[in-house]
């Protein structure tokens, strides 16, 4: 079972995942991070609570962050030391791809350093 949910830090949303991101799942977490990239081009997706990632969840990541990218934000993906989400990453070479953190309070402090610099 994936549970998602979402709240806001100083008008960035952030998207908690649990559970499983599987074929399932994969298309309400797109559609969550989707909504949230809408409200506000920059997100925080929360994957911490992850304990299975598949390729549908790793492309629902993907396409996620493009849709971030053409808005002009930035989807910051938290990992912390989770292997189930990191090894995926790892061996598809999506981790140098994608915007990754350890923590929330990381991916935050790195998107207010990102808009002073703007």
């Amino acid at each position: 079972m994936t549970g998602i949910t979402r709240h806001e830090v100083d008008g960035i949303p952030v998207v908690e995942v649990s559970g499983e991101v599987d074929d399932g799942s994969s298309d309400d977490v797109r559609t969550a991070v989707a909504a949230a990239v809408d409200d506000c081009p920059t997100c925080v997706l929360d994957l911490t609570g992850v304990t299975f990632l598949n390729p549908a969840g790793l492309t629902a990541l993907v396409t996620t962050s493009w849709q971030a990218i053409a808005r002009r934000g930035r989807l910051r993906i938290v990992v912390d030391g989770n292997r189930t989400v990191i090894r995926p990453l790892e061996i598809t070479g999506l981790d140098e791809a994608l915007t990754l953190h350890h923590s929330v309070e990381e991916a935050l402090a790195a998107e207010e350093r990102a808009a002073q610099a703007r």
